[in-house]
């Protein structure tokens, strides 16, 4: 399947991408894993990123833009493919819409995962990542089991610059403002499907009805 998964920073579209690549055998792409790795790595366009990121604003769509167009011509991407986080602005839909019609491709659907705010805030404000190897906790519902250090690598788990209440706070208000319409976008393309749920299953069986599997 080629789906666009939208919702706010926090709604669980990651969660949702790793349930249904199982299924079919698609690939998650994440735009912000693949920024996060271009910082780490210091690269060009880590570099570029970095500050934006860290304020919880926007990284241009010339930036953007790039990175997808090499990024959906890799050979993992024929089985099919969800794009988690992007597009984040109707210029970037504009662009992905090009950018597939010359490629001889079209999304199946795109799908809002709509979250209430607080529920969001409650969720980043007490997630930490892992630094080595990238594994997500909460200290409510999913603490390591010795503070501070990853399960799976023994690696540091630290909350992330952008996952601080203002941060977060910042990033919605963002969100709110230029990646929202985008659902507007969509719905007028006829490709909109919106799931009110704050479980990751529910959403998943909310996609299964829609592209009749």
């Amino acid at each position: 399947m080629k789906l666009i998964l939208l919702g706010a920073p926090g709604a669980g579209k990651g969660t949702v991408a790793k349930l249904l690549t199982k299924m079919d055998g698609s690939v998650q792409i994440s735009t912000g894993d693949i920024l996060r790795g271009a910082v780490a790595a210091g690269s060009e366009l880590g570099k570029k990123a970095e500050s934006a990121m860290k304020a919880g604003d926007l990284v241009s769509d010339d930036l953007i833009m790039g990175i997808m167009s090499e990024r959906l011509k890799e050979d993992d991407c024929k089985s099919g493919y969800l794009l988690d986080g992007f597009p984040r602005t109707i210029p970037q839909a504009e662009a992905l819409k090009v950018m597939l019609t010359e490629m001889g491709e079209k999304l199946d659907a795109v799908v809002d995962i709509a979250v209430p705010r607080d529920v969001i805030l409650d969720r980043l404000t007490t997630r930490r990542t892992c630094t080595d190897c990238g594994e997500i906790y909460n200290v409510k519902s999913n603490p390591p089991k010795v503070e501070g250090k990853c399960d799976k690598c023994g690696g540091p788990v630290v909350q992330r610059d952008d996952e601080t209440t203002e941060a977060i706070s910042n990033r919605l208000d963002v969100y709110n403002e230029k990646t929202a319409p985008v659902a507007g976008f969509y719905e007028k393309e006829g490709m909109l499907l919106t799931v009110e749920a704050t479980s990751s299953d529910a959403v998943i069986e909310a996609i299964k009805a829609k592209l009749g599997n």
